[in-house]
């Protein structure tokens, strides 16, 4: 079974839209109108393209990305705190993987410039038919909480996805920040089915 391929984009990319597209590490296979497109682009680092997009003050960008100013005091949780609470909220949300340094598939748990604590969900809401092919914690199945040190670096990681997407629009996803809390949001569910999020989330 095929479990990774690698696509060629720096021959014919230059400056930073080709840094960013070859630092990414999407995690999963994108099944699109029925053709399985594997897509994974080596790894996804808070890189400098990513740092050089994420300055300025916390403000909301657009429907698939958005930042809420953090609360005065606001203290990251763990990825599995931030996943509980939004369970609670969405009842189709299922808590699919916890992730170790060991496991992460983007290798930034509590590496330098990476995230503290991750975890994978599922949502009964995405179609089978539209993950068929993708592993099962993949994003697309639902989504991902990414805990940072600093609302900054949640925005970094944010802006560097959506910049990226930009380029690729079949590895799109929902994106909401608040503090250091990233939640993914699978680009599979409606705008208003993933807005659940962004309000369960507080942002």
């Amino acid at each position: 079974m095929v479990t990774s391929s690698l696509l060629a984009v720096t021959n014919d990319l230059s400056g930073e839209t080709s840094l960013a597209l070859a630092a990414i590490k999407l995690e999963g296979f994108v099944n699109i109108r029925r053709t399985v497109l594997v897509v994974p682009l080596a790894l996804a680092v808070l890189s400098s393209a990513a740092c050089s997009t994420g300055g300025g003050s916390p403000t909301s960008t657009d429907a698939a990305g958005v930042v809420a100013p953090a609360e005065n005091g606001d203290t990251p949780k763990t990825a599995d705190d931030v996943t509980n609470t939004l369970g609670a909220k969405i009842a189709t949300l299922k808590l699919i993987k916890t992730y170790t340094a060991e496991d992460d598939p983007n290798h930034l748990l509590g590496r330098p410039n990476g995230y503290s604590s991750k975890t994978a969900f599922g949502d009964s809401r995405v179609k089978s038919d539209d993950v068929e092919y993708l592993k099962e914690d993949a994003v697309e199945r639902g989504g991902s909480v990414e805990v940072f040190s600093t609302e900054e670096a949640a925005k970094a990681r944010m802006d560097f996805i959506q910049a990226v997407a930009k380029g690729l629009p079949a590895v799109g996803e929902y994106d909401y920040v608040k503090g250091g809390v990233l939640v993914r949001v699978s680009r599979f569910l409606t705008p208003d089915q993933a807005k659940q999020y962004q309000v369960a989330l507080g942002s």
